[in-house]
């Protein structure tokens, strides 16, 4: 068959286009080539002249993002938080870490702080550029800048 292949299923075939998935009604079988599995991701946190730098290397997603949400934690922060985010090693992200800037974003402006992601770059400033996060968030293009008043 072109299209696929068929499986001799207890009553019957089931036929599977590409061959990548195979679902019977009991289990599903399903191939882990092409799976994507993200790298951990490193947070490192320094204060600068009343300024908290946190450095973050690796994939943001879903899985790796709890690291980075524990260090733009406002509670733990405390007072106004100045936040710059390093972003110079960051080689993924999704939207789920772009929620996690938005929601720092918005609760640092509550307290009366800032949020500013420094050298971001690659497909992961093609994420902020895509949605118009770039023009929510400061983005700054490197981390001195970030740093300036």
């Amino acid at each position: 068959m072109a299209d696929g292949f068929s499986i001799p299923l207890p009553g019957g075939y089931v036929k599977l286009p590409g061959g990548v998935r195979c679902y019977q009604v009991e289990e599903v079988v399903m191939g882990t080539e092409g799976v994507r599995r993200s790298e951990p991701l490193k947070v490192a946190s320094t204060a600068t002249d009343g300024i908290t730098v946190i450095t973050v290397a690796g994939e943001i997603d879903q899985y790796s993002a709890g690291p980075l949400i524990e260090a733009l934690d406002p509670g733990a922060l405390g007072g106004r938080p100045r936040v710059v985010v390093d972003m110079r090693r960051v080689s993924f992200m999704d939207s789920s870490g772009v929620n996690v800037f938005l929601f720092a974003h918005r609760d640092f402006g509550k307290a009366g702080g800032w949020l500013r992601l420094a050298g971001v770059c690659g497909s992961v400033l093609r994420i902020l550029q895509l949605g118009s996060i770039d023009n929510v968030l400061d983005c700054r293009a490197s981390l001195r800048e970030a740093l300036s008043p």
